[in-house]
């Protein structure tokens, strides 16, 4: 129930949580579900069945197995595992999902963004460009393809520090799927780095806009050309912080170190900021 006049909202209806279904007493079968929702982080989209490894204890539904039997399912878990990936593209699929989840899961992004990147590598793949080049550099490139895309801005030198391949190979990586896929990538905004960077250095609220004013005077001015968008947003930082008393102190070391960044480019985009003001 909502005024029409206002939007008060006097009423709602309360979430079921429960399933979809109902059971009643005198049915004969006890209703289940089971299974995973449809991913596409994974090469079968998650519809392959699991020979679990349980014993049954505990449960009404199931048996304990033992001797002859235990042994026949797991001859039929070891062949049903090798029939689930049956050429060697699902096997790089495999590889390379796995990757993406590990260095999302690293990097403390959604699962929305991981599977999107799972879907640029299979997009890749089925492009012919994974054809002498690096996996593992293919999915370090998806996932920084993907945070770009996604205005979740991760620096390459972020995601190098825990994925398996080297900086070459992500760059080599993410100029072919740019340069055959066409990604609808632009310059990098350095205010989307401030949240993050501001959280770090724990420079509150008002140093964080202070510092977004700060960078977009340099991107009206045109003076953002050439410049790593990463150390443009700490030098907003720095320079937000050092204009209050009140203000907590930063120094162009932390600010460099946060952004991944020498500090002569912290002084540079600073004397750009003050040539300005």
């Amino acid at each position: 129930m909502v005024c029409e006049k206002c939007g008060l909202v006097d009423g709602e209806a309360a979430i079921d949580r429960g399933p979809e279904w109902r059971s009643f007493d005198d049915e004969e079968t006890e209703r289940r579900r089971t299974g995973a929702p449809l991913t596409r982080s994974r090469h079968d989209r998650g519809l392959s069945t699991e020979i679990g490894y349980g014993t049954g204890s505990g449960t009404n539904y199931e048996v304990r197995v033992t001797g002859r039997k235990r042994r026949q399912i797991a001859r039929l878990r070891r062949e049903h595992n090798r029939t689930r990936i049956s050429s060697k593209a699902e096997r790089n699929q495999v590889y390379g999902f796995t990757e993406i989840g590990r260095i999302a899961s690293s990097l403390s992004l959604p699962k929305s963004l991981q599977e999107q990147a799972c879907s640029l590598f299979e997009s890749a793949q089925s492009e012919g460009l994974l054809q002498g080049r690096s996996i593992e550099g293919f999915a370090a490139a998806a996932i920084y393809a993907t945070c770009r895309t996604q205005s979740t801005p991760r620096t390459v030198d972020e995601i190098v520090v825990v994925a398996r391949a080297d900086e070459n190979e992500l760059k080599v990586a993410y100029d072919a799927v740019n340069r055959d896929l066409g990604l609808q990538t632009g310059p990098i905004d350095p205010t989307q780095y401030l949240p993050r960077y501001a959280s770090k250095l724990e420079v509150g609220t008002a140093v964080e806009h202070r510092a977004h004013e700060h960078a977009t005077a340099l991107l009206e001015a045109g003076r953002l050309g050439g410049r790593n968008p990463s150390g443009v947003a700490a030098a907003c930082l720095y320079q937000a912080a050092s204009e209050r008393e009140e203000w907590p102190t930063l120094t162009q070391a932390a600010a460099a170190e946060v952004a991944g960044v020498a500090t002569v480019t912290i002084r540079s985009t600073v004397e750009t900021l003050r040539d300005l003001s």
